[in-house]
């Protein structure tokens, strides 16, 4: 490498280096995922004007980058979309901080260094990244091709001929993290080199589908109702944007969110929430609503092994006297498939005043169920439903934000319950300690050592 590589390199890695260390020091990540771009060695890219540090870069901002890009770039496109992605991933995994021997990011940070105009946007909106794919195609007027790590030998590139292609990758929180990310790391190793040995010039992006970590600072503003709010914040501020259904007049009128909504059926399981919020109709066809009852409809095909499968919420508009307001109820949950249906009543615990949205954070059919088996011979007992950070709205949406949330969650804890009770454990122990001093008595007579002792006379 000439010296004028090795500067620019060097140069590469600190700017790099930096970005992150400025934007991670002082930016606080909402719903906002990290975009690289880069090239192959040898190309180029115009030099494009990196964002202002906590900015938000939105779909708009991203295309016209896009069409910057692509407007000297090679148009052999590859993007390297991950099921989630922060920040925070490349500090505490990557090359930032520590030996970068260590890093899980070595060939992506590799790639970086060697191109000569990278691109970092440490802060992408990230239902953006949901159409990047979109962008793509309409610049390149060309589909998307999804390949399959484990067929690179196959594939063979006509550089005369733009293409686009999309490798999807893995995330998993927890302790696996590090080992998937290094996993993820080495694909794109493998995909890079093959483009290499093919000597086709690229440009690359590495994105995510949404952010792994997501640190919210809400501000209190005067007069605004501080409280439990979980879902129903501004849109602009909104972690999770939920699944949108809409009446014959366009407006919304069902709204849901859950973390998983995890079904289990002779053994084998599957989370219904990881494709839903797409914002395809096709998932919610036969969906209705109107003014008394509310039915959200979910779709899925060749799932669990079978053809295709329903997922029902039913709930209605109930008014109380004994509370003189109108109530939104679960009535069921169904589930239907390949001719077959499994009932769960819900009526006992989902419910919630008609103007709220109703939230749990679990909610199941196994343990301290709020789903129950419609009856003994019904086809529930074959299935276990398990919904993690569950939030639905049937009636009173004015938009596509949930209103303010009514909790599944009771006063009295059991970690209140346990702070109580040994409250009341230490009273009744210092109660009956003062009681026992209370109770002491001193001698009336002493022996005095100087003095005659005291002589007991004995009766005989």
């Amino acid at each position: 490498m000439t010296e004028v590589g090795m500067r620019r390199s060097s140069l590469s890695t600190m700017a790099f280096t930096s970005v992150l260390l400025f934007i991670c020091s002082i930016y606080s990540c909402y719903a906002q995922v990290p975009l690289l771009m880069w090239t192959s060695d040898g190309s180029n890219m115009p030099h494009l004007a990196q964002p202002a540090a906590g900015q938000t870069v939105s779909g708009g901002q991203l295309a016209s980058y896009l069409k910057s890009a692509l407007s000297t770039a090679p148009h052999n496109v590859l993007i390297f979309l991950q099921d989630k992605l922060s920040m925070e991933d490349f500090t505490m995994y990557g090359g930032v901080f520590g030996n970068k021997q260590d890093s899980a990011f070595l060939n992506v940070e590799s790639a970086l260094q060697t191109s000569s105009s990278p691109l970092v946007l440490p802060a992408l909106d990230w239902s953006a990244s949901h159409s990047i794919l979109e962008l793509f195609q309409g610049e390149l007027g060309i589909p998307a091709v999804q390949i399959d790590p484990s067929t690179l030998k196959e594939i063979k590139l006509n550089t005369a001929q733009p293409s686009l292609l999309a490798v999807h990758l893995p995330y998993t929180a927890g302790d696996q993290t590090k080992e998937l990310l290094l996993k993820n790391d080495a694909i794109i190793g493998e995909v890079l080199d093959m483009l290499k040995s093919q000597d086709v010039p690229y440009i690359a992006v590495y994105t995510g589908l949404k952010p792994s970590r997501v640190i919210e600072e809400t501000p209190v503003m005067a007069g605004h109702f501080v409280g439990r709010s979980l879902l129903q914040a501004p849109s602009e501020s909104s972690v999770k944007p939920p699944l949108v259904v809409n009446n014959t007049a366009g407006q919304p009128c069902i709204l849901l969110w859950a973390d998983t909504l995890l079904a289990i059926h002779s053994g084998n399981q599957v989370d219904l929430a990881e494709n839903i919020f797409s914002g395809s109709a096709n998932v919610t066809a036969g969906s209705v609503c109107n003014e008394t009852l509310s039915r959200l409809v979910l779709n899925y095909r060749n799932v669990l092994n079978l053809q295709s499968l329903r997922l029902i919420f039913s709930m209605r508009k109930i008014f109380f006297p004994v509370s003189a307001r109108n109530w939104s109820v679960m009535e069921q949950v169904v589930l239907e498939y390949d001719g077959q249906r499994a009932i769960f009543n819900a009526s006992g615990g989902i419910y919630s005043p008609a103007e709220y949205s109703f939230h749990c954070q679990s909610v199941s059919s196994a343990q301290s169920p709020l789903l129950v088996p419609h009856s003994a011979t019904d086809n529930a007992n074959q299935w276990t439903l398990s919904f993690t950070d569950f939030q639905i709205q049937g009636f009173s949406v004015t938009g596509e934000d949930f209103s303010y949330a009514s909790d599944c969650a009771g006063f009295f804890t059991p970690g209140i319950w346990m702070g109580l009770l040994t409250s009341l454990l230490m009273v009744f122990i210092l109660t009956y300690g003062l009681h026992m001093i209370m109770q002491l008595r001193t001698m009336d007579r002493f022996d005095d050592p100087k003095g005659p002792a005291i002589s007991v006379p004995q009766s005989e």
